[in-house]
């Protein structure tokens, strides 16, 4: 679970250049691992937080990528990454409350819904920004899990997610519909404590994301934006391909882009790391848009 916020947070400091941009919070272990996590977060920037005291071992994941880059398969062993607790929030509140946006996966309901509800209930009530991951199908089949989905779900401003995970919330919320746009248009209209107009970005892997804004009465804003192609023999390893186009818009948003922006540095990021193996990237990030190269 922490792979996937620490990837995000990581590649969304990467786009900005500015250390100390991003803080990440999370649970690991006291070993080598954890050790790892913490350094690959102070040399990119991040500022991290991390809760040491569940008395578990830092989670790990064994990814196996195969067809050339093409197809992969995760084991997790999530150990200490389900033993955060709301009281390490509590006591690192200077840092959450220091922050303007906040992007939180979905894997985090089956971890510790208190400190979701907490940072929902601050954002809600100073203006500022959540942004969440419906992440996998499962959590939004379980019960339990999807009980905890919709109660935070009226403080959330930006979803983001894949064309099998809407297509899961379209199952299991009745919709009887397939169409990407619509399950969007749905979600984006769903109930929600501000005014302020829901943003949901579905990603469908090489093919077309879907992006939509709305609040429970409009319509504002529907549109697809086409992906940047990969060469096959560029092509080598898509593990963190949906992470880094997470980061990707969240440091657009940060930014101040507009969303054809956002979209368009997500793309970049997602294709700089499938042309690499793991989550990684290069020194410095050069994005261009609309032929003009943007350094952070």
């Amino acid at each position: 679970y922490q792979r996937r916020v620490h990837g995000s947070t990581r590649i969304c400091q990467w786009l900005l250049q500015k250390p100390g941009s991003t803080s990440y919070m999370g649970s690991v272990g006291k070993d080598e691992y954890a050790t790892i996590l913490a350094s690959k977060a102070n040399q990119d920037g991040v500022q991290a937080e991390f809760y040491t005291e569940g008395g578990l071992a830092t989670g790990t994941c064994a990814v196996l990528v195969t067809q050339d880059g093409k197809a992969r398969s995760l084991v997790a062993n999530l150990s200490a990454a389900n033993s955060y607790q709301h009281s390490h929030l509590i006591a690192n509140w200077a840092v959450a409350e220091a922050a303007c946006l906040y992007y939180i996966t979905g894997f985090f309901h089956t971890v510790c819904p208190e400190a979701i509800q907490a940072i929902g209930e601050h954002a809600s009530k100073t203006g500022k920004t959540l942004t969440m991951n419906l992440s996998a199908p499962f959590l939004l089949q379980v019960p339990i899990f999807f009980e905890r989905f919709q109660s935070v779900q009226p403080y959330v401003d930006v979803y983001f997610g894949n064309e099998t995970e809407a297509a899961t919330l379209a199952e299991v919320m009745k919709w009887d519909t397939k169409d990407l746009k619509v399950i969007a248009q749905r979600l984006a209209q769903s109930p929600k404590h501000s005014c302020r107009p829901r943003t949901v970005v579905f990603t469908q892997g090489s093919e077309n994301t879907v992006v939509v804004v709305a609040d429970s009465t409009r319509l504002w804003y529907c549109e697809e934006f086409g992906t940047i192609p990969c060469n096959p023999e560029e092509l080598i390893d898509t593990n963190g391909a949906g992470d880094a186009f997470v980061g990707g818009f969240l440091a657009g948003m940060m930014q101040g882009r507009p969303i054809t922006e956002c979209v368009a540095q997500a793309n970049y990021a997602a294709n700089v790391v499938i042309k690499r193996s793991g989550c990684s990237f290069p020194p410095l990030p050069s994005f261009k848009y609309r032929g003009t190269t943007v350094r952070c």
